[in-house]
């Protein structure tokens, strides 16, 4: 199980440095090849550093990695809808940005997944000195 929570914790803080420097880079001014809807390209980059935060999350605290997990797959669905909706309303969002919100969506819920998995495997946590169960 220990090496199924490095993998995941692996792969949300990889997936935060990729989006970071994705977004990074486009803020300051590369060309992606594609119109570019600002307030998704900020909200992205954004979210590249709670995508670390999580896989930190996820290494240290099972419990609280979940909740992170829970908490990004949430943002990213309620983003992705609105994105949705603005496209076939017209407004200048790209298909490869309705892809990419719908992979970083799947990604999420598949860590949240594994990360709920986890818990419910986990042997139960240890109280905290001088203070016994129940």
């Amino acid at each position: 199980m220990q090496s199924l929570r490095g993998l995941l914790a692996l792969v949300a803080i990889a997936f935060g440095v990729l989006t970071l420097f994705a977004g990074g880079r486009v803020l300051a001014g590369a060309d992606p090849g594609y119109v570019v809807f600002r307030p998704l390209l900020v909200f992205n980059t954004l979210m590249g550093l709670a995508y670390v935060t999580a896989g930190v999350l996820i290494w240290r605290d099972l419990r609280r990695g979940r909740i992170a997990a829970l908490a990004i797959f949430l943002l990213n669905l309620l983003v992705l809808a609105a994105i949705v909706w603005l496209y076939r309303q017209g407004a200048a969002v790209a298909v490869d940005s309705l892809r990419a919100m719908s992979l970083r969506t799947g990604v999420w819920l598949a860590l949240f997944l594994g990360v709920a998995w986890l818990v419910r495997r986990a042997p139960a946590l240890t109280p905290p000195a001088g203070r016994s169960p129940g």
